[in-house]
């Protein structure tokens, strides 16, 4: 009995790992670059900073291309980026800042260049300029703690409006 459920728990294991290693993947491939982003209208002055918003922004952009149709890939080329709200220096610290949101003239936008391909053949192709002027005065559905919670909103109605077939 004990040769039955051990050979049975080996024939689990191979199986398990035939099926995740060898079976074909149905997520998209996701390209993301960045050009030329030290000269992006608004980014961190940190260096460490500014890392962490493209890597968030890398992030949202594979998790939407996820939603894709299988074997449908995304490329993104993000030409600039300006986040919500402005930098003001904050006066606890030296080298500080704070980002303050005010919901006037300082708006997210993201402008970018992206390609819907399938097999190596283009099925959408564009430019947008993403913004969102309402920032401020509609729910967001990510949490306050979020990072770039205003951009990933702003992102996921670009994406769902412009991008997803319709269903």
């Amino acid at each position: 009995m004990n040769n039955l459920i051990r050979y049975a728990g080996i024939a689990s294991a191979l199986a398990f790992v035939a099926l995740t290693t060898f079976s074909p993947t149905t997520s998209a491939a996701v390209a993301v670059t960045f050009t030329k982003a030290d000269q992006y209208v608004d980014l961190p002055f940190m260096l460490s900073d500014r890392e962490d918003v493209l890597k968030t922004l890398k992030q949202h952009f594979e998790k939407l291309g996820a939603k894709l149709p299988a074997g449908q890939d995304l490329n993104v080329e993000v030409l600039d980026v300006d986040l919500a709200g402005r930098l003001e220096p904050f006066k606890m610290g030296a080298g500080s800042e704070l980002r303050v949101l005010r919901g006037g003239a300082d708006w997210p936008m993201i402008e970018l260049r992206y390609r819907i391909e399938t097999a190596g053949k283009t099925l959408k192709a564009g430019e947008a300029r993403v913004t969102d002027l309402n920032y401020l005065r509609h729910l967001n559905r990510y949490s306050a703690s979020e990072s770039l919670r205003y951009e990933k909103a702003m992102l996921d109605d670009w994406f769902t409006k412009d991008i997803l077939p319709p269903k």
